[in-house]
């Protein structure tokens, strides 16, 4: 066995055998020192690469430590956009652990997204995914602006129809009423590329207007709030999973059998009246929604922080 520890520009490593056991297990920190079987062999740039902190000793799996280290150096830029990653021979040089390992923490980190392989070239860290807030109500140029991302539409079609059963009932037109509905595609672009195809459906009168304003570069939602004088009060959403038709896929610039995230929001005007309906079509590759949720107060009063009686500090048993 052996131990690691990262310095500012070296991998440090000492075999744990040089360490009476009584002082290993007492401490946390792990000595310094350089055995020539481990971190000598490690280029110095792939040292550098893999600055952290990793320690044969604990008892977190090694795979596990590895793919948290580079999680860290991917979220801090290390390796860039789309940037080659150590090789898996570097790194089993590095860390000095079996080849098996470092495919583990380089499969789990593929399966969420954060690197990406190419046969015969390497590992390669992803771009990072956009990430919206769902703690409050924006469009996508809104939010993503905000973020330093460029943004801009392309609206690749619109019509007048009588909806079907479901966008009827979310937009409170009765089952009988022959109202017709305008619906407005538009692919929405991320930095330069293709990120959602939205399906918007809004009532006709509004929709005729809408078609005639620049969708390319302002958000609908900013539009009907600051031009047509409508205040927005609040959006239901639903969340779930889809694999990209042919359609689909020539829309976001996917292979047909991508993952899709699928949005279906509705959007009420002050006072509760449905206003906006649409279908979201995310690329999974490249985007997701962030939610933070608080958990609701019991009645027996502990929202303020106190445990009850009998479940503190000092309690009897």
């Amino acid at each position: 066995m052996f131990a690691i520890t990262c310095s500012k520009m070296l991998i440090q490593v000492i075999p744990s055998d040089t360490v009476p056991p009584s002082a290993a297990s007492r401490s946390r920190a792990v000595p310094v020192g350089i055995p020539p079987a481990y971190g000598a062999h490690a280029s110095n740039k792939t040292q550098h690469a893999l600055q952290g902190t990793f320690n044969p000793a604990s008892p977190m799996p090694l795979y596990s430590q590895i793919r948290e280290l580079l999680r860290a150096r991917i979220a801090d830029g290390e390796f860039g956009v789309e940037g080659k990653m150590p090789s898996e021979n570097d790194m089993v040089k590095a860390f000095g652990v079996s080849r098996i390992t470092v495919r583990q923490a380089l499969n789990d980190l593929q399966k969420e997204g954060l690197v990406f392989k190419i046969h015969g070239k390497g590992t390669f860290a992803a771009k990072p995914k956009a990430v919206q807030s769902l703690m409050r109500l924006e469009g996508f140029g809104e939010a993503m602006s905000a973020s330093g991302h460029e943004t801009y539409s392309r609206v690749v079609g619109h019509r007048e129809l009588r909806p079907g059963c479901h966008v009827a009932s979310r937009l409170g037109l009765g089952a009988g009423e022959k109202a017709e509905v305008m619906e407005i595609q538009r692919i929405r672009y991320l930095d330069q590329n293709p990120i959602s195809l939205d399906v918007t459906y809004l009532p006709l009168e509004i929709g005729r207007r809408l078609i005639k304003e620049d969708l390319q570069r302002r958000d609908i939602f900013l539009i009907l709030e600051n031009d047509y004088g409508i205040a927005l009060d609040r959006a239901e959403l639903r969340v779930d999973a889809m694999l990209a038709d042919a359609k689909l896929a020539e829309a976001l610039a996917v292979p047909e059998g991508s993952p899709v995230l699928r949005i279906e929001r509705l959007t009420l005007a002050a006072g509760g009246q449905p206003l906006d309906f649409e279908y979201l079509y995310y690329r999974g590759d490249a985007f997701q929604y962030f939610l933070m949720v608080g958990r609701r107060s019991h009645a027996s009063g502990t929202a303020s922080g106190q445990l009850p009686k009998g479940l503190g500090r000092g309690a009897k048993k």
